[in-house]
């Protein structure tokens, strides 16, 4: 499993504690910055993640900011991204198993480190459940193509 991380200057910290748990946990990631905690824009670094993602590069991105919220924004105007912001174990499992999310994201003012790594290794460890979900995540591809 290939994954994309990144995030604004208000999720650097939280970004470094996830990024030490792939390692840990043995995963193959590329992170996208920032180098430092000087102020960026988040689009610009939720982008390479979600079009990473977007295009079979990356098979999971996840992205931090402060709140988790404009970097899921961000994320979701990306074809073919179902990007969920998540701060608790349930939310995690049940969006990779009913969503099939492909990125999460998270905020660093909401979240602490050791809660933030149960999150991202619950959604890993979730798989899609398929069945009734299929339909859903096709109507949700609908969508984002323009259906009426």
């Amino acid at each position: 499993m290939k994954i994309a991380i990144s995030s604004d200057h208000g999720g650097n910290n939280l970004r470094h504690e996830i990024m030490n748990l792939l390692a840990e946990l043995g995963l193959d990631y590329t992170d996208f910055g920032p180098d430092s905690n000087e102020s960026v824009d988040y689009p610009d670094f939720a982008k390479p993640v979600s079009t990473g993602v977007a295009s079979g590069e990356f098979d999971k991105g996840i992205l931090i900011c402060g709140t988790g919220i404009g970097m899921s924004i961000a994320a979701n105007k990306v074809d073919g991204i179902r990007c969920a912001l998540v701060h608790d174990v349930f939310s995690a499992k049940a969006t990779r198993g009913h969503n099939d999310s492909n990125i999460i994201a998270m905020g660093e003012r909401v979240i602490g480190p050791g809660l933030a790594r149960e999150v991202v290794t619950a959604w890993l460890d979730t798989p899609f459940e398929g069945g009734r979900h299929e339909r859903r995540i096709a109507k949700l591809t609908e969508l984002e193509n323009g259906a009426r």
